[in-house]
């Protein structure tokens, strides 16, 4: 089992982000991983920098730490040619030490390019092109596709690394999951799923299973509530809703009803370990074995503290 740190890439700036990720190396975790968005959730949260910058930076400043996009989507913002040359290019200044993290994407952070933003048929069909295109340009040599939605004209990636970076398909369904196994080489969700798990090794799915647990952590339950209601109640809301909203001011109004009940139901919260170790025993046991942990309490550095002196070894 590994054990990953969230970067909040919404919540705090680039420069911010890079020193948390080498103090999350100095604690003990074992890879970061940060979301790839345009815009942030909820205005409140205030950032929204470069995932691929930021990651760049974190790779020549650390030295076993493990990276992950979790997700990029590589559809509508990106073409997938950029990342599957942006993704070889990290491999290799991080000395392999990066994961993809794939998704189907959010309309808050692929409509701002203008092209609209599909239905879940068409991104699906769109993420399947994607992943075939990154696949035939790592392959290596001049390669063309022509596809429904995608298309690539005599391009090659002339820096790949040795070992490719591991696909991990982010899935909320079992159609994703098995996609996952098919067209990637790994899989990612955000809940302890054990069908989803089921469904990619029925598939022959063998890679690495990525998984976030959502939790908040300060001195007392009730800061900890508090802070997380406050930049992470849209999260509560659910994939559909948020796959689909546009804007951190749609996110504002969907969230107005989340209450510290919902909070309390959704995160662990506080800074009692052992639950924190059986939120991450639930997703072990459904088959996750790369688990990432969210922290949307108000000290990042305290979370790190906590982790290195009372959680790790417990996990």
């Amino acid at each position: 089992m590994r054990i990953g740190f969230k970067l909040m890439a919404e919540a705090y700036g680039p420069k911010e982000l890079i020193r948390q990720a080498v103090k999350a190396e100095q604690a003990g975790f074992d890879f970061v991983e940060i979301s790839d968005h345009y815009h942030p959730w909820l205005d409140v949260q205030g950032h929204s920098p470069f995932a691929w910058n930021v990651l760049s930076a974190i790779a020549m400043r650390t030295d076993t730490l493990g990276l992950a996009t979790g997700v990029t989507c590589p559809t509508v913002r990106y073409h997938p040619a950029i990342i599957a040359q942006a993704a070889a290019t990290l491999a290799i200044i991080s000395d392999d030490r990066f994961t993809l993290g794939i998704g189907a994407g959010e309309r808050l952070n692929e409509h701002v390019v203008g092209q609209g933003f599909p239905s879940v048929r068409g991104r699906h069909e769109r993420l399947v092109e994607a992943l075939e295109i990154i696949s035939l340009l790592w392959q290596g040599g001049y390669q063309s596709y022509e596809g429904r939605h995608l298309q690539l004209e005599d391009a090659r990636v002339f820096d790949l690394p040795d070992k490719l970076p591991v696909i991990a398909v982010a899935a909320g369904g079992e159609r994703a999951a098995t996609l996952a196994a098919t067209h990637g080489s790994g899989l990612f969700v955000t809940e302890p799923n054990t069908e989803l798990a089921q469904a990619y090794a029925k598939a022959g799915g063998t890679g690495p299973r990525y998984a976030e647990v959502a939790t908040a952590w300060a001195p007392s339950a009730e800061t900890a509530v508090q802070a997380a209601l406050r930049t992470a109640r849209w999260s509560v809301a659910g994939w559909k809703v948020m796959s689909e909203l546009p804007n951190p001011a749609n996110f504002e109004a969907a969230s107005t009803t989340v209450r510290a009940e919902d909070i309390r139901d959704t995160f662990v919260v506080g800074p009692d370990p052992q639950a924190y170790g059986e939120a991450v025993g639930k997703y072990t046991a459904a088959g996750y074995d790369h688990i990432a942990l969210m922290n949307a309490g108000p000290d990042q550095d305290g979370f790190l503290d906590f982790f290195a002196k009372e959680l790790r070894h417990q996990l």
